[in-house]
């Protein structure tokens, strides 16, 4: 069996936000993204990356963290109590895109690694990470792209993989309290250490590299379509959705806050305008009610293709 190593993993998620880095600001062409290189007290810190204000992107955040130190927070060893009392590591890159346009989706990507270690003890490792999209305004062709990218970014760990990570994504992007899932998801996993630290690493290194290919397209694809305030006030209701699950249910902003993290990193995935609606429903027949009916649902894009 492979031996968990955190250094090529460090290697491959500066590389991984310099390249996404570059590809999203190509595709804005209006601006670039600015950095601010932060430090943890407790031990670590990271490259907090923000595109503001482009031609085609209101919000654009990319992040690298790699924290470490001598007690994890509660959040970690609450679930996994055989972790107390090892030093950590954690290092990961995440990504939120909140467009201008309503007819392009938000998206998210993460994928990340930690590893605790006590003297005498064998290292507790493992990999996890994904990507899912939050459209506004659905296109079947958009879905079935994302799914198919997501499909393909699974190959490294056999034919299983996709189904497997499919369903975790739509079991884990959704919101309890509204019944209702974030968007058409993904991918999505957490806690994949199987079957080594090579074949885990190359799944990873993967469903990184995949991201971009599964997004800009369809960002290309949506960006120019008219829209009006409708579709805008519209987008800015659906956002307050992408609010509560980061902030109510999200795992990593919880463990990054816990954990001591830099907070304006750890909040920039929040989009920044939003407005909620009491009891808003939308016109039968239109396309708002069709993003619930069509998009809102979990589907097997696949078998759409």
């Amino acid at each position: 069996m492979s031996q968990a190593n955190i250094a090529p993993v460090i290697s491959f998620l500066k590389t991984l936000q310099d390249n996404i880095c570059d590809e999203v600001s190509a595709v804005d062409g209006e601006q670039s993204f600015r950095e601010d290189a932060w430090t943890r007290p407790g031990g670590g810190g990271g490259r907090t990356r923000v595109l503001e204000n482009g031609a085609v992107f209101e919000q654009a955040g990319v992040n690298f963290s790699h924290v470490f130190g001598d007690q994890l927070p509660p959040s970690a060893t609450a679930a996994r109590p055989e972790l107390a009392g090892r030093s950590f590591q954690a290092v990961g890159v995440s990504l939120v895109i909140h467009p201008h346009n309503p007819y392009v989706p938000t998206s998210h990507m993460n994928v990340r690694f930690f590893i605790a270690e006590s003297e005498g003890e064998e290292p507790i490792w493992w990999f996890g990470g994904g990507f899912d999209l939050t459209p506004y305004y659905g296109f079947e062709e958009d879905c079935i792209h994302w799914h198919q990218t997501a499909k393909a970014a699974c190959e490294p760990a056999g034919p299983d993989c996709y189904p497997k990570l499919k369903k975790w994504c739509d079991d884990y992007f959704y919101l309890k309290h509204r019944q209702e899932p974030r968007g058409i998801g993904g991918l999505f996993f957490d806690d994949w250490n199987e079957p080594d630290f090579d074949a885990a690493f190359a799944l990873t290194r993967s469903v990184g590299e995949h991201y971009t290919k599964a997004y800009l397209p369809i960002v290309d694809k949506r960006k120019g379509v008219a829209y009006g305030e409708r579709e805008r006030q519209f987008q800015l209701y659906r956002r307050g959705r992408y609010v509560e699950f980061n902030l109510v249910y999200d795992r990593g902003t919880l463990f990054g806050l816990q954990s001591g993290g830099r907070t304006e990193s750890i909040l920039m995935s929040l989009p920044p305008l939003v407005r909620w609606q009491y009891n808003y429903q939308p016109e039968p027949g239109s396309a708002e009610a069709e993003l619930y009916e069509k998009y809102l649902v979990h589907r097997d894009w696949l078998d759409q293709a």
